[in-house]
C-alpha cells in the first residue's frame, strides 16, 4: 500500500509538473520568470487551492526535492572555474565581503527588531528570534548564477565589469552554503536551548571539516565515474543517484551518531555537492563535460523542484506575509547598495560603478529556495512561513533583477546586443564586401534577378575594368566608414574576406546597424561558432560542394529547382507585412498552381508548418515555382 500510494502521487505530481512547464511558458511570453510559472501553477494545485497534490503527496515526494537541491549544487559549485576568476579576484574579493558582510549583519539585526511586524515571528522568545533572524541574513545573500548566466548571455555582454560579477555571484554561492551551515548549527542550538561553549564549536568545526572531506572525496569520485566509457545517459543518471545517495548518507549518519553518542553529527548535503563540482570543475579533466550533463538536466529538475515548492505554500499565508516581504525585499535592496559601495571603494574599481555595483545581484532562485526549503522542513511550526516569506521576495527579485542587470551592462558599456532593425521596404540592395572572382561572380547572379548589387574593394584587387557595377574603396572597416553605406537600407550584406575581417565587420553591423541578412564565406571551420552567435547566415567552402553533390545525387530535381537551373523557375523569400493576411492559415491562402510553400521562418525559426498553420505578420515565407507567379505572390504579401 505504501508503493502503491507513492506510485499515484508520483505520476499525479508529474502530470501537475507537465503542466507547470506550458503554463510557464506563457508566463515567460509576457515577461515573467519561468520559475515565477512553476511556483504559481504549484500554488494552485497545491492543498491551498485546488489540492491536486495533497499535503501527503508533498511529504511522500520530498526525495525529488533533495535530488533538485543536488542539482541546483552540482551547478553552483560547476561554476566556480579558478582560472575565469584570476584576472578581476580583487574585485571579485572586496565585492563579495561587501556584499556578504553587510547584507547578512544588517539584515540579521533587522529582521531581529521588525520581529513583532512579522506575522509568526510576533511571540516568539527572544532566542527563537534571534535563529530566525540569522537564518533571514544568510539566506538574502544567495544570489543566482543561471540567472545572471542568462542575463550575460542574451546581452553578450564582456569586459571587467561582467567578470567580476560573475565571479561575485558564483563565490557567493559557495560561501553562503557554508554560512548556512554555520547559522543553520547555531539557529537550532539556540532554538534547543543548547549552550554555546568551546565543545559546541568543536563539533561544529568537525562536521565542517567532515562535510569538505566527503565533497572532496565524492568529486574524485566524479573523476573516476567520468574517465569510463559510459553512454551520456548512464552518467547523467549517475550524477541524480550520487547526488541523492549524499543526502540519505546525511540521514544515515544523523540517525547511527543519535543512537551511538546521543548526540547527532550533522553533515550538510547541499556543502558536500557544492564541493565535489567544484573539485570536478577544477581539478579533472572532465570539467565541459560535467558542464553540459548539469545543463540538461537542469531544466527538468527545476521543473520538479519549483513545482513542489509551490505546492507546499499556502495562498493563505502568502497574502498575509506579502506586505512584509516588499519591507524585507526594499530593506535587502539597501543592504546591497551599501555592500556594492563598499566593495567599489575597496577594490579601487571605476567610480562609475560606484552607484550600480549592486544591480547585478539582485536576482535569486535555486539556491536561496532551497536553503528556504531547508528551513521549512527541519522546523515545520514555523518554518512554511519562513519559507513563504522567502519566496515571495524572490519572485519580486526575479522581475526587478533582471531588468537592473541589463541597465548596468549598458551603463558600463559592456553590453553587445543587436541593434534594433529599422522597418525596411524591399529595396533588393545587397552590399557585396570583398571582389575577387566569386564576388563578381555573384553580382552578377543577384543582378540578373534584379537585385543592385554594390561591391567594396581593398586595394587587394584592381576594379578599374569593372564598368557592370558601383565600386566603393575602403582600407579601414570602421563604424563611421561602414555607416557611409548607407547599410541600414540595405536587405543583404556579403562578407567575403578573412575571418579576421569578417567577424570585425559582422559583429559592428549586429551590434550597430541591425542589418536582416549577413552572409558570410567561413574560410576555418573553427570559426564557424562565433559568427553563429552574430545570427549571421554562414557557406563554408570546403563543405558546400560535397553537400550541393549530396543533394544532386539524393533529389536532382529539388536541387536543379532551388539553384535555378530549372528554366522560368525560382524561390523566392517574402515577408508578411499585408495585415489582411495576418491569422490567415496556409491552406486558406489562394496560390497559383505553379507555387509550392518551402518554409515558414517565424522569429529566427523555421516552424514546423501545415495546412491548419496560421500566419502571422514578420512571418518569412519560402515559395518555389514559377517566375510571373512569383512575382504576383511579392506584390499580394507585400501590401496592405
Amino acid at each position: 500500500m505504501e508503493i502503491q500510494s507513492l506510485v499515484i502521487f508520483f505520476v499525479g505530481f508529474l502530470i501537475v509538473a507537465l503542466a507547470a512547464n506550458q503554463i510557464a511558458k506563457v508566463f515567460q511570453k509576457v515577461r515573467l520568470p519561468l520559475i515565477t510559472g512553476f511556483i504559481i501553477t504549484g500554488l494552485i494545485a497545491g492543498p491551498s487551492m485546488l489540492n491536486f497534490i495533497p499535503s501527503a503527496a508533498i511529504e511522500k515526494l520530498n526525495f525529488l526535492n533533495e535530488i533538485a537541491l543536488a542539482i541546483i549544487a552540482f551547478s553552483a559549485g560547476a561554476e566556480l572555474y579558478l582560472n575565469e576568476l584570476r584576472s578581476r579576484i580583487n574585485s571579485i574579493r572586496w565585492m563579495t565581503i561587501g556584499q556578504l558582510v553587510i547584507t547578512f549583519v544588517l539584515i540579521s539585526f533587522s529582521v531581529y527588531f521588525l520581529a513583532a511586524y512579522i506575522p509568526f515571528m510576533a511571540e516568539m522568545p527572544s532566542h527563537t528570534k534571534i535563529a530566525v533572524a540569522i537564518l533571514f541574513g544568510t539566506i538574502f545573500v544567495a544570489r543566482s548564477p543561471s540567472s545572471a548566466i542568462a542575463v550575460i548571455n542574451e546581452m553578450r555582454a564582456n569586459g571587467p565589469f561582467t567578470k567580476t560579477v560573475m565571479g561575485v555571484t558564483v563565490v557567493k554561492d559557495v560561501l553562503v552554503i557554508i554560512l548556512f551551515a554555520i547559522s543553520f548549527s547555531l539557529a537550532k542550538a539556540f532554538i534547543n536551548n543548547e549552550e554555546i561553549g568551546v565543545l559546541f564549536l568543536l563539533v561544529l568545526l568537525f562536521e565542517l571539516l567532515l562535510s569538505f572531506g566527503l565533497g572532496i572525496a565524492i568529486g574524485k569520485l566524479f573523476g573516476f565515474v567520468f574517465s569510463l566509457p559510459l553512454k551520456r545517459i548512464v552518467k547523467s543518471l549517475l550524477i541524480i543517484v550520487i547526488g541523492y545517495f549524499v543526502y540519505l548518507f546525511a540521514a544515515f549518519l544523523k540517525i547511527q551518531t543519535d543512537q551511538l553518542f546521543q548526540h547527532a553529527i550533522l553533515i550538510e548535503p547541499l556543502l558536500i555537492c557544492i564541493i565535489a563540482s567544484f573539485v570536478v570543475t577544477n581539478y579533472t579533466r572532465h570539467r565541459i563535460e560535467f558542464s553540459e550533463l548539469l545543463d540538461e538536466i537542469g531544466p527538468v529538475i527545476y521543473i520538479i523542484f519549483f513545482t513542489l515548492t509551490g505546492a507546499s505554500l499556502s495562498f493563505q499565508t502568502l497574502m498575509g506575509v506579502f506586505g512584509i516581504a516588499v519591507v524585507l525585499f526594499f530593506l535587502r535592496l539597501f543592504t546591497m547598495v551599501l555592500g556594492g559601495a563598499f566593495g567599489v571603494l575597496a577594490a579601487g574599481d571605476p567610480k562609475k560603478y560606484l552607484f550600480i555595483a549592486w544591480m547585478p545581484y539582485l536576482t535569486q532562485a535555486g539556491v536561496a529556495l532551497g536553503l528556504a526549503t531547508i528551513v521549512a522542513h527541519e522546523f515545520p511550526e514555523w518554518g512554511y512561513a519562513f519559507e513563504t516569506i522567502v519566496i515571495a521576495i524572490i519572485i519580486i527579485n526575479q522581475l526587478v533583477g533582471p531588468p537592473l542587470f541589463k541597465w548596468a551592462l549598458n551603463i558600463v558599456g559592456e553590453s553587445h546586443v543587436r541593434a534594433k532593425m529599422k522597418h525596411l521596404e524591399s529595396t533588393q540592395d545587397a552590399l557585396i564586401i570583398g571582389i575577387e572572382s566569386q564576388s563578381l561572380a555573384l553580382a552578377s547572379q543577384l543582378k540578373k534577378h534584379n537585385w543592385k548589387p554594390r561591391l567594396v574593394s581593398t586595394d587587394e584587387y584592381r576594379t578599374d575594368d569593372i564598368k557592370d557595377f558601383e565600386i566603393v574603396k575602403m582600407t579601414d572597416f570602421t563604424l563611421e566608414n561602414l555607416k557611409q553605406l548607407e547599410l541600414e537600407k540595405t536587405e543583404a550584406i556579403v562578407l567575403m574576406m578573412s575571418d579576421k575581417k569578417n567577424y570585425q565587420i559582422a559583429e559592428l553591423i549586429y551590434e550597430n546597424i541591425g542589418t536582416k541578412d549577413v552572409i558570410v564565406r567561413l574560410n576555418k571551420r573553427e570559426n564557424f561558432e562565433k559568427f553563429h552567435k552574430l545570427g549571421a547566415l554562414i557557406i563554408e567552402p570546403s563543405t558546400a560542394i560535397v553537400s550541393l553533390l549530396d543533394h544532386f545525387v539524393r533529389s536532382p530535381n529539388a536541387a536543379t529547382l532551388l539553384l535555378g537551373m530549372d528554366k522560368g523557375q525560382d524561390s523566392i523569400d517574402v515577408e508578411v507585412k499585408n495585415k489582411d493576411i495576418h491569422g490567415m492559415r496556409l491552406r486558406e491562402l489562394r496560390l497559383p498552381s505553379d507555387v509550392i510553400i518551402l518554409s515558414v521562418k517565424r522569429g529566427g525559426h523555421i516552424i514546423v508548418s501545415h495546412g491548419y498553420t496560421r500566419l502571422r505578420l514578420g512571418d518569412v515565407i519560402t515559395f518555389v515555382g514559377a517566375e510571373k507567379s512569383l512575382e504576383e505572390i511579392m506584390f499580394r504579401f507585400d501590401t496592405g
